[in-house]
């Protein structure tokens, strides 16, 4: 039987302490604040996306993302886990620059290779996320997930080499739709679709 080709939308987790302090979190399991469930119960997937499966990485902040989303997560997919970044989780990358200094800058200008001491690189997470989406069977799905994730699938889709302004401006709390074709692999099919406001909820 000839395997089908499917969409998958991905949705970003919602802000946490680290974020807001501007820590590497990577593998690094830190749930999200109490304020951002306040805001993310006013809000719902849109469309027709809202009915499809939707499935979270191991990391608590995407699960507790989907929930307080209003929609129950059928799943977890291993391959959707942010990228790790080893020795620097828990660091913020302004104090790796200054205390690197050219060492820093030139991983940086690896683009797609560059890497965290200890941990994976930007093609090393699309490489996991390409595998899983060729053996999958099934139809269309979303997944909450996590910025280098995001990143990674956008920069394949888009000829970016991750160096230098990436050429569309991505909204970090709206859906961004991918398609995976078993004859030519992955594309990209909409950005920045915005999450609605929660019917019921006042504007």
């Amino acid at each position: 039987m000839t395997q089908a080709d499917f969409s998958f939308a991905v949705l970003r987790h919602g802000a946490t302490s680290w974020n807001v302090e501007g820590r590497i979190q990577g593998h690094s399991d830190i749930g999200l604040l109490p304020e951002t469930c306040d805001q993310l119960h006013k809000l719902q997937i849109p469309g027709e996306w809202v009915e499809r499966p939707w499935y979270t990485s191991p990391l608590k902040r995407t699960h507790e993302t989907l929930t307080a989303l209003g929609v129950p997560p059928v799943g977890v997919l291993p391959a959707f886990v942010e990228m790790n970044w080893g020795q620097w989780e828990g660091r913020k990358l302004r104090d790796l620059r200054a205390e690197l200094g050219d060492a820093m800058t030139q991983n940086e200008d690896r683009g797609w290779d560059f890497r965290p001491e200890g941990g994976e690189s930007p093609r090393d997470v699309l490489a996991r996320i390409v595998a899983f989406l060729a053996r999958r069977q099934g139809g269309d799905f979303g997944v909450t997930t996590h910025k280098g994730v995001i990143r990674a699938l956008y920069a394949h889709t888009r000829g970016w080499n991750m160096m230098g302004k990436s050429p569309d401006k991505l909204q970090w709390d709206a859906l961004h739709v991918f398609h995976w074709s078993h004859g030519s692999g992955l594309s990209v099919s909409q950005l920045n679709i915005p999450l609605m406001a929660r019917e019921g909820t006042p504007q």
